[in-house]
């Protein structure tokens, strides 16, 4: 491509959607990833969970217009018959009634309003659905050297809401593959191997990007969906001044371990958000179950420099969620061998993502979205392509903020919500739960 409309810098799976709806409308799209292959940065390590419920309105608006692209993958991307696609499983979600998210009220009130289905459970109902299951409760979640760790404090859980409809997708590498395929036909182009090293600038507008090879490639518009590196970017473009949300990378680990014996999870589990033991768990090929942390006070946050240099080796962080998630379930065995995913997510100030324009005309941001967002990424692809348009015509989202139509459940949301300038969002749960 001798020169792109648009370079967009990553091909997880929220740059991937980007560069196929920006494709779709016309725009000239090169994509540009320094890692080997597309969707291998911290897509790959996702859990790649499709749930409905957030703390937040305009999160839950926003989370039930994104399940329906995936309940219509095959549709919404149009590739040949016999693509290899990515797999949404619709398991359900169930996220259990607890003092810290307030027993789910405003979770429902906010399903409740946009019409999508939940069900209420009692803990009986939990143990018929999962009858490995414990209803003892053990908040507030402690780390394993507390001497009260594993210790009831006496009360049991009342039960939960259960989404039915929620799922996850078993191969998220490959949904960002299905996504920069479909770009391909409308005219998108990729390059991997190629790292961004310099945000290029001329007559204060951004005017392209310099390869760690020293190639410069000139576009007018530059969008950063670089994950856990967006805010390296965001420097590397001068953006930061007027931002009172950032972004940094925040290293995680997900636990790998076998469901009891006798209880099949990977068919007959579910995906369960437990905040009484600061645990979210899905079933995992091969009848295992994937334990993830809610990220309790008692956990430190362990925040990186960059998304470069960071340990990849499993801590004593993996035995705490691993011993967290035996308190629901008694028979869980502790395997002798740690088994899961040690990766990046790029998280924001609120938990809460960027999808915004910025101080530099031309340059955008897609960021802060890891954790929580994976659910939303056709959707992101969508507006984001929108609101480079808007801006693009002429308009001041700063000043008057995109409305925007989400095409499946037709409610009109403001873009602003998601503005690198906004106040610190407090109805969040400042943690992976967004």
């Amino acid at each position: 491509m001798s020169q792109p409309d648009a370079i967009i810098i990553g091909t997880g799976v929220i740059g991937a959607a980007i560069a196929f709806e920006m494709s779709k409308a016309g725009w000239k799209t090169l994509s540009l990833d320094r890692n080997a292959q597309v969707g291998h940065g911290s897509t790959a390590g996702s859990c790649a969970i499709i749930r409905m419920h957030y703390s937040t309105f305009d999160g839950t608006a926003f989370a039930w217009e994104g399940y329906h692209y995936w309940r219509d993958w095959a549709d919404y991307l149009d590739l040949p018959e016999g693509a290899n696609l990515a797999q949404f499983r619709e398991t359900g979600c169930l996220v259990m009634k607890t003092e810290a998210n307030g027993m789910l009220e405003k979770h429902m009130r906010n399903s409740s309003e946009l019409d999508c289905p939940f069900e209420e459970w009692s803990g009986d109902k939990v143990v018929e659905r999962l009858p490995v299951y414990s209803l003892d409760s053990f908040a507030p979640a402690r780390r394993m050297d507390d001497p009260e760790f594993g210790q009831s404090n006496g009360r049991k859980m009342s039960g939960g809401v259960y989404w039915p409809q929620a799922g996850y997708v078993t191969d998220p590498a490959l949904s960002a593959q299905n996504l920069m395929d479909a770009a391909k036909q409308h005219g998108a182009e990729v390059r991997t191997s190629a790292e961004v090293t310099e945000i290029l600038t001329e007559d204060g507008r951004v005017s392209g990007v310099k390869l760690a090879s020293g190639e410069e490639i000139r576009a007018r518009v530059v969008v950063n969906v670089a994950g856990p590196g967006s805010a390296i970017i965001n420097g590397m473009a001068g953006v930061l001044d007027d931002m009172t949300i950032k972004t940094r990378p925040l290293r995680q680990e997900v636990v790998h371990v076998p469901a009891p014996e006798g209880f099949d999870f990977e068919n007959d589990g579910t995906i369960v958000s437990d905040s009484d033991i600061a645990c979210y768990c899905r079933p995992e090929h091969g009848n295992h179950i994937l334990v993830g942390s809610e990220d309790p006070e008692c956990d430190p946050h362990q925040w990186c420099e960059d998304d470069v240099n960071y340990n990849r080796e499993f801590t004593n962080q993996w035995t705490t969620q691993a011993m967290r998630y035996a308190q629901r379930v008694p028979s869980l065995g502790i395997p002798s061998k740690t088994r899961g995913v040690v990766d990046l997510y790029d998280a924001s100030t609120d938990w809460i993502p960027i999808y915004d324009k910025s101080s530099l005309p031309g340059f955008y941001m897609a960021c802060g979205s890891s954790g929580n967002q994976y659910k939303n990424a056709p959707i992101a692809g969508k507006m984001m392509a929108a609101l480079i348009a808007y801006c693009e015509g002429g308009a001041d989202h700063d000043a008057e903020p995109l409305q925007f139509e989400l095409p499946y459940i037709k409610r009109t949301i403001d873009v602003g919500f998601y503005s690198r300038k906004r106040p610190i969002n407090e109805e969040s749960s400042f943690s992976v739960l967004g």
